[in-house]
């Protein structure tokens, strides 16, 4: 059976994650979970129905698409509708509820139990996969990154100024940062790739090479 490992990729809000780790998952064939899209499902899931939801997590079905770039929930699609500006101003309140990360850490981990998982978010080298074979920690700076999530925002057609989106970025990274559980951190074992003047391509090639290099150690 063909080696595999697990790669777990952190970092704040818009520092390119989810871009590069499904380019990963697809050149390595292995599995892409976006697990900050796991919590904003539960996020969109109380917008629509209270924080009463969020005393039984059991009656929550998350499930990702081929490819790992569509989310169902509750069998429902909600690709889209968990990346409105509501969810992501309230994703990082929700995501520190304890009952919340317990939930879905404990879903995430069994994901990658049988290895070839690559997995992004705020706490996968610290407290989902903290014996993962290869973890990133990527950032970069918050005016870079709100360019590129205006971008993202304006291909989206939705209207919202650069000076907005920095705000929130900051403020995002200051609620990441000091939560109480499994806050925003570099792993001490985690590769710190600062990405502010990388392009994608030369960001993947990258990782790509450490994980080839790791398995051909083995």
């Amino acid at each position: 059976m063909k080696k595999k490992i697990n790669i777990a990729i952190d970092g704040p809000a818009a520092a390119g994650k989810s871009t590069i780790s499904r380019r990963i998952a697809e050149r390595m064939d292995y599995i892409y979970i976006d697990t900050g899209a796991m919590y904003r499902a539960v996020t969109l899931h109380v917008i629509r129905h209270g924080r009463q939801v969020l005393d039984d997590l059991d009656d929550l079905d998350i499930r990702f698409g081929t490819g790992g770039t569509t989310l169902y929930l509750n069998g429902e699609d909600v690709s889209e509708d968990i990346r409105t500006l509501e969810v992501t101003s309230n994703v990082s309140e929700v995501s520190s509820v304890p009952e919340v990360r317990r939930y879905l850490v404990s879903m995430q981990q069994k994901i990658a139990e049988d290895k070839g998982v690559v997995m992004d978010g705020r706490d996968i080298g610290t407290t989902v996969l903290p014996e993962a074979e290869l973890k990133i920690f990527m950032k970069a700076s918050p005016e870079i990154r709100a360019r590129r999530r205006l971008k993202e925002e304006e291909a989206r057609g939705v209207e919202i100024d650069l000076e907005t989106l920095t705000t929130q970025i900051i403020r995002r990274d200051d609620l990441d940062m000091n939560r109480e559980i499994s806050p925003l951190s570099k792993a001490h074992d985690a590769v710190l790739l600062d990405t502010s003047h990388m392009g994608i391509t030369e960001v993947e090639d990258k990782i790509i090479k450490m994980a080839s290099d790791l398995l051909k150690g083995d």
